[in-house]
């Protein structure tokens, strides 16, 4: 008798697949990294992720039981960045000086308060405080809130009663030699003769001034009313003491 030449020629046993598509016949699994199509004996029940035993019987691969039940794969297992850790405070910077320019006259030096509007007709005054390089320590930093402290002294200016001045940007950081640089402008703080008050700036301004691109606060009115006098540092130990609070992160 011939033998069958159609008889398997070889068995592999002991081979595991993991499986990655099920049908009614045949599963399709992975073995040694290969997709390969397996054939699905009756009684084997299988499942995406499910590693099957398989055996070749000749060119054929067929799923002879289950092994196991895998897990699914992760998706991602790189666990998340952690959260930024934010720090927070305020900084306290006294102006490195105060004082008040005229076109005609240049700058005061009788004294260094900080004058807004004409009296007469002696020259209109732009009133500045200049805060110098400290608020560069906050470089980076968010400005979240900023202050400054203003003084109108008794019984200076020719309004005495609550009035309210024009507030404006200053771009220098120092008194230069002339005119100062003014930028963006808002409304000033409402006080009367001998008042006091902690006035809130516009968050922008502050962080201008932290990032260099200002450096301290003015008061002028292109038409030169009202004629306010606030203190300044002679006067006033506290005058025109900025605070910022920040935070990074």
């Amino acid at each position: 008798m011939r033998p069958n030449e159609n008889a398997p020629r070889s068995i592999i046993i002991n081979t595991y697949a993991t499986v990655t598509a099920t049908g009614s016949a045949n599963l399709t699994g992975v073995i040694n990294g290969v997709s390969t199509t397996i054939g699905k004996l009756a009684h084997v029940t299988a499942a995406v992720n499910d590693v099957v035993l398989v055996t070749k019987v000749g060119p054929m691969w067929w799923a002879v039981g289950k092994a196991y039940t895998a897990p699914a794969p992760v998706e991602n297992d790189t666990p998340p960045d952690p959260k930024p850790v934010v720090t927070s405070g305020t900084l306290v910077i006294s102006p490195v000086e105060t004082r008040s320019y005229r076109p005609t006259w240049g700058w005061r030096t009788d004294n260094d308060d900080v004058y807004h509007g004409e009296y007469g007709s002696n020259g209109n005054h732009t009133g500045c405080a200049f805060y110098g390089a400290k608020p560069r320590s906050l470089a980076g930093a968010t400005v979240t809130r900023a202050t400054v402290k203003v003084k109108r002294p008794a019984g200076t200016g020719s309004t005495y009663g609550a009035v309210s001045t024009t507030m404006r940007l200053l771009t220098n950081s120092t008194r230069p030699s002339g005119a100062p640089t003014l930028s963006s402008s808002t409304t000033g703080p409402t006080l009367a003769a001998g008042d006091s008050t902690t006035f809130t700036i516009p968050n922008a301004w502050a962080q201008a001034i932290v990032d260099g691109t200002a450096g301290g606060i003015a008061f002028y009115s292109a038409g030169g009313s009202p004629y306010i006098i606030y203190a300044g540092r002679g006067k006033w130990s506290a005058a025109f003491t900025l605070s910022i609070n920040w935070q990074r992160g």
